[in-house]
């Protein structure tokens, strides 16, 4: 009864398209979970997260869980998680891709999880990383460390989302450091964030973490524009 009150005063809706969900429902109705534009990278052997980084990064893997389209559902829940304060999306989503990702033998030997990190004046601003708890659930699915101590950002950069791929492209502006080395030598690494676009972030970020010795480096992102 009590549960009917709160859900009729403050009824929880669908991050993606704003109907009300069900009692069965959490955070993304099932309508927007059967129409979210999923990329099946993962099953399929697809590329196309390793082409972004070609010539620029070494990786082992690449995955995305969705096509980022403009004025799409996608687009509406990464804003939701981003800049809404919902952050239980990111559970959810790593949720899912975790859950798809510890079928895949390619990734069954990942050792560690690291999320992108924010300057900690944008973390403070925000109150969160946008992809910890992604990050933590992709890393308990495949029994993997999760490792925010790692990878440090040292620049505060305003928000790239608006910016022409030119832009983005050249910036230099992301500048990274590695802290605690020891936890991450001769393992593999799963490098997650939210979007992929030119992989200029993900670029730097795996520059980094190259200078450690032995180390293999895969990524894992929300989606792909």
């Amino acid at each position: 009864m009590i549960k009917n009150l709160v859900n009729l005063f403050f009824p929880k809706v669908c991050y993606a398209c704003h109907n009300q969900l069900s009692d069965n429902e959490e955070s993304i109705c099932l309508d927007c979970r059967h129409d979210l534009p999923v990329t099946n990278f993962h099953f399929d052997n697809n590329e196309s997260v390793n082409k972004v980084l070609y010539g620029r990064a070494k990786i082992e893997n690449g995955t995305a869980l969705f096509r980022f389209e403009k004025k799409g559902n996608v687009q509406r829940l990464i804003h939701n998680l981003k800049y809404k304060g919902h952050e239980h999306i990111g559970f959810v989503l790593g949720n899912w891709l975790g859950g798809e990702l510890k079928s895949i033998k390619a990734y069954q030997n990942i050792d560690a999880v690291i999320p992108v990190p924010l300057h900690k004046n944008k973390l403070k601003k925000r109150g969160y990383n946008q992809v910890t708890k992604f990050g933590q659930q992709i890393a308990e699915a495949l029994n993997a460390k999760y490792l925010d101590n790692v990878l440090i950002k040292i620049s505060n950069t305003k928000s790239q989302t608006n910016k022409r791929r030119f832009a983005r492209w050249n910036s230099g502006d992301e500048l990274f450091a590695l802290k605690n080395i020891s936890e991450i030598e001769n393992k593999h690494i799963l490098v997650v964030d939210d979007i992929i676009t030119t992989g200029a972030t993900l670029e730097a970020c795996i520059s980094v973490l190259n200078a450690t010795e032995h180390i293999k480096i895969s990524v894992a992102t929300m989606a792909i524009a």
